[in-house]
């Protein structure tokens, strides 16, 4: 529920209930005015007619709860969402649902009642109340209700207030109507590299680890540092190229986003190249998660293919290593993308592993096999293949097996033989070759779904 849990255990009067009439019981020894313009603390409230027309933004009825001169400034009690392991005696747990504390303003702020917004705050409700850790305005942003947030800036809300988690509210902007948020946030003061505290994270890693291009860009144009780092060391380049992918149907898109990512922060001066506390950089990621062309981007700025992270692993084993539902991303161009970009090669004794796992693409097993001059895999290495999957790549895996031992063709020796001339400068050379173009792609590992 808005307003999140509560944590002191009594706040000024009590309510009962209220009724149609502007006025309520107060609980206590004396009665007196429900609505009392000099209290400094909110009352509690506990009135499910308020409460309810509060949820439903129920304008008439509120205005009939809050007449002019009464006070908003209220708590309501509410129910966590599950229930919770808690103690109230030594040795003794129950599960129980825990009270919560929010404020009329939270909830008309979460749920996007514009008009009982105002209303609210016209009958003094005070717009950075948090008594469960969170503004209004926080809840205002993680609910995406654009004129709501314009609504509580204009009421003096600060946007620069964290909640109960070191959150901004500027962090909180991350789905539907973030855009607009952000901008109304950013024009009313809110700090484009506000850290939040646990995570030291800035709006901008919180963007790109989203994938949301149009906010990133946002946030860019109005001075975010593509350089910062978080309590780990991470860059917002460094989430750009960690986004994972949820399901093979998402994969084209969850990749073209963090294309679209990468290429804005490089181009406003992210570094390439920047490793976190354990070393990993861009390329690793995104090698990891299989952006092939997020990978071809990041070579192309001038990353080195074959350095290593901490626990000495390089860009090449990353992309071997990654999930299998990298399988829809076509992990053969994030293999030959490295491989021609100068990657060591996987050593031999390992290449029945890699048989065994990325046997489903042929392609992938096809590009590492065409940089060895011989067949570097054992016999009984068909039995590391499923019978369902060589049947469905039958032509391949027959040419790949019937080479076992055997010396490969002329024209892959000369192949082999020019790349290792050329080396390290590998990427550059050869596109500058005088060759024909069907020449110069066998040259570059050009896939011909079978080997000679």
């Amino acid at each position: 529920m808005p307003g999140g849990r509560s944590s002191p255990p009594h706040w000024g009067r009590r309510l009962g209930c209220l009724t149609s009439a502007p006025a309520c019981r107060v609980w206590g020894s004396q009665s007196r005015p429900a609505w009392e313009p000099t209290r400094r603390s909110p009352l509690l409230c506990r009135d499910m007619a308020l409460q309810n027309a509060l949820y439903t933004g129920d304008l008439a009825r509120l205005q009939e709860l809050f007449p002019p001169h009464s006070t908003a400034d209220l708590l309501l009690e509410s129910r966590a969402a599950e229930p919770r392991w808690s103690s109230h005696q030594r040795g003794l747990w129950s599960l129980t649902y825990e009270e919560e504390l929010t404020t009329p303003l939270h909830v008309a702020a979460s749920r996007g009642h514009t008009e009982v917004l105002q209303l609210l705050l016209r009958r003094r409700a005070r717009p950075d109340s948090a008594p469960g850790g969170r503004t209004a305005l926080h809840e205002a942003c993680a609910a995406g209700h654009a004129a709501c947030v314009h609504v509580l800036l204009v009421a003096g809300a600060d946007p620069n207030i964290p909640d109960q988690d070191g959150k901004l509210p500027l962090h909180l902007c991350q789905g539907a109507g973030s855009l607009e948020c952000a901008e109304l946030l950013l024009r009313f003061g809110a700090k484009v590299d506000g850290r939040s505290e646990e995570e030291e994270e800035t709006p901008l890693h919180v963007a790109a680890r989203l994938g949301h291009v149009e906010l990133a860009d946002l946030l860019l144009r109005r001075g975010a540092c593509p350089n910062a780092r978080n309590a780990e060391g991470s860059t917002p380049l460094l989430a750009a190229c960690d986004v994972r992918c949820m399901s093979p149907a998402d994969a084209e898109a969850t990749t073209a986003r963090c294309l679209q990512l990468c290429r804005l922060l490089l181009s406003a001066g992210a570094n390439a190249d920047a490793a976190d506390q354990d070393k990993r950089r861009p390329l690793h990621l995104a090698c990891r998660r299989g952006h092939a062309t997020v990978v071809e981007l990041l070579l192309s700025c001038g990353v080195s293919a074959n350095t290593m992270d901490y626990g000495g692993h390089t860009a090449l084993h990353c992309a071997l290593q990654g999930p299998a539902a990298a399988l829809a991303q076509s992990p053969e161009h994030t293999v030959r993308a490295l491989l021609n970009h100068g990657a060591v090669r996987v050593w031999p004794g390992a290449l029945p592993k890699v048989l065994e796992r990325w046997c489903g693409s042929p392609r992938t097993i096809e590009v590492l096999m065409n940089t060895y001059s011989t067949m570097q895999l054992p016999e009984e290495a068909m039995a590391l293949v499923p019978l369902e999957t060589l049947q469905k790549h039958h032509r391949f895996y027959s040419s790949l097996f019937a080479l076992v031992r055997q010396p490969r063709s002329l024209q892959h020796l000369s192949r082999c033989a020019l790349r290792a001339h050329l080396a390290a400068c590998l990427p550059h050379a050869l596109p500058r070759l005088p060759l024909p173009p069907r020449l110069l792609r066998y040259l570059q590992l050009d896939f011909e779904d079978v080997l000679y």
